[in-house]
Order: structure tokens, then C-alpha cells, then sequence
């Protein structure tokens, strides 16, 4: 048909400039474009880029559009700009240190030198009661009338977004889900991280990071 769509589009969004790789399938021809971003409006970017490969706008230059492979820098930035949303952590008794201390086993962590600042204060790293054991054994039921105390306490401090990070929670997850499930009721949006659905694996720093990271981006990448 005339009007099929035939454009394959890769856009690749950073905080400055949109880069878009065009591929007309129709003629075989293939163009790079590259338009400002605009920061908060990063569609604006995207769309004036295919305005400028299509000759229109809006809707009507989308509707030609095939295929489109998205990558962006959205969330890197942030994070390397510490411009992140206000994140909290609830955590097994004994353990909201985890994501400070790292693993202690290396001098400089992955090569890297230089200061080291969690991207969760320890103010806003709360404890609960809770243990399960390495082979995934209960030992102590989670107290949820603690974890609800501690969300609430989150939620008063401003944060946005909250991990739910149990140790052993990879072995056995009763606990963590339960916690879950109980900030998820009172949490007055969807940013509620638990670390063993992001990385449901040994290692308490790797799961705990990993996963707060997930909180922290959730709001930006969300909203873009």
C-alpha cells in the first residue's frame, strides 16, 4: 500500500542532542539526524527529528513510522547528576548499613577511586523486624505494623519513591512481599521497589543497590 508505514527510526535521546538513524524501507536509503533535546519534553526532540526526515509533523509523520528502537541516557544522567528522586530504604533489623558499606572486599570497588556517597542517606534507610535465614528459612516473621511506622516515617521526610530490601529475600521472598505488599497500600504512588523481584539472587550489596537504583530512576524515567 501507498501509505504503509516504511520508516525504521533508532533514536538514542541524550540531555543535549537527539540522534535518529532513518532507514527508508521503501528506497533503501538511510539518514542521520541530530536536533536539540529538550529536557523534560525529551518526544519534543524525537518528533522534530522525524519531522525533519519526513516533512510532517505530529501525527502524521508518526504514522509512517514502522519500527522504532529507543535507547536513551535519561536515567544515567540522573543518576551521575544525583538528580534522582528522594528514595528510602526499609530494611531487615541490623542491615540498613548494606548499601554503604558495599562488600569491603576490594580497596577501590570496580576499578573506582575516589569519594563514595550512598544515593540513600542513612537517615532515610529504616529498619524493620524480620530475619530469614541463608537456606530460606523463616526465622522471624516481618512485624508489618513496623513497616507500615517506617513508611509512613518515609513518606513524611519527603521521599517518593521506597525499596523493600530483606536479606535472604532471594532464598525465601514471604517476608519481603508481605512488606510490599503493605507500603504498596499506603504509598500514594506505584514507586515501590522490592530488591528480590529486580534481582532475585545471592549478595546482599549487589541486590540492594541494584534495586534502589530501580526506586531512585523510577520517577524520571517514569515521567519521560
Amino acid at each position: 500500500a501507498v501509505n504503509q508505514p516504511h520508516w525504521v527510526v533508532g533514536v538514542d535521546v541524550g540531555g543535549t542532542f537527539t540522534d535518529l538513524f532513518v532507514l527508508d524501507e521503501k528506497t533503501g536509503q538511510a539518514r542521520i539526524v541530530k536536533v536539540p533535546s529538550t529536557r523534560g519534553e525529551e518526544a519534543r526532540g524525537f518528533m522534530n527529528g522525524i519531522a525533519k526526515v519526513t516533512g510532517n509533523t505530529g501525527a502524521d509523520g508518526a504514522k509512517e513510522i514502522a519500527t522504532i528502537v529507543h535507547g536513551t541516557t535519561v536515567g544515567t544522567n540522573a543518576l551521575l547528576e544525583r538528580k534522582i528522586a528522594r528514595t528510602g530504604i526499609i530494611t531487615t533489623r541490623g542491615f540498613r548499613d548494606v548499601l554503604e558499606m558495599r562488600r569491603r572486599d576490594r580497596p577501590q570497588t570496580w576499578g573506582l577511586r575516589g569519594s563514595y556517597t550512598p544515593v540513600v542517606p542513612r537517615a532515610w534507610r529504616l529498619e524493620v523486624d524480620e530475619r530469614v535465614l541463608a537456606d530460606g528459612q523463616l526465622h522471624t516473621p516481618v512485624d508489618l505494623d513496623q513497616v507500615r511506622e517506617q513508611a509512613r516515617a518515609l513518606l513524611a521526610e519527603g521521599c517518593e519513591a521506597v525499596c523493600v530490601f530483606f536479606v535472604h529475600a532471594y532464598a525465601n521472598p514471604g517476608n519481603e512481599q508481605a512488606a510490599v505488599a503493605a507500603v504498596r497500600e499506603i504509598w500514594p504512588n506505584s514507586y515501590v521497589t522490592a530488591a528480590s523481584e529486580v534481582l532475585p539472587e545471592i549478595r546482599e550489596f549487589e541486590r540492594c543497590s541494584t534495586a534502589t537504583l530501580n526506586a531512585a530512576l523510577q520517577p524520571v524515567v517514569g515521567s519521560y
